[in-house]
């Protein structure tokens, strides 16, 4: 009989709770999403957050939501799913997971498909009536990828730094 401890955390609350820190490095006063990209044997692939290129400046574009569209972060902001897709210098992510805070819109399922990963878990739905959402749930399901809501435990994780 084995003495290992048995409180430990599973895989999905381990992604998820890489997903969550990470969409805490978003400098974004609105929404802060985060993603982690896994592969079949639970290795962490990538990660990403939302938030501005490389070389854009935090300080210098916009992060107001309503505006002209020069004048808001819609233009110019990159989401936490296609930032772990392009920050991935590994290869291929056929087959992958990607663990995400907020559903991917259109453009990120866009990129989930081209980039032949198999599943997506997902924490929050609130745009699930919007537009961008809806295109993004029929073409994941055309392209056979897995969705699933990510189901809460309740068990509170606490990291000190």
């Amino acid at each position: 009989m084995s003495d290992k401890r048995t409180d430990y955390i599973s895989w999905d609350e381990y992604f998820m709770g890489v997903a969550a820190l990470s969409a805490m490095r978003s400098k974004d006063p609105h929404t802060q999403v985060g993603c982690c990209i896994v592969s079949g044997d639970h290795k962490i692939l990538s990660m990403g957050y939302n938030g501005f290129p490389r070389g854009c400046s935090d300080d210098d574009f916009p992060w107001r939501r309503d505006g002209e569209p020069l004048c808001n972060k819609y233009f110019y902001t990159t989401h936490s799913e296609l930032n772990a897709i392009l920050n991935y210098r590994g290869g291929s992510l056929e087959g992958s997971t990607l663990y995400v805070t907020l559903f991917p819109c259109n453009e990120c399922a866009k990129a989930i498909i081209q980039a032949g990963i198999a599943e997506i878990v997902y924490d929050s739905d609130k745009y699930e009536k919007e537009a961008s959402t809806i295109a993004s749930r029929r073409m994941l399901k055309a392209a056979g990828i897995r969705v699933r809501k990510y189901q809460h435990t309740g068990r509170r994780l606490t990291v000190e730094v």
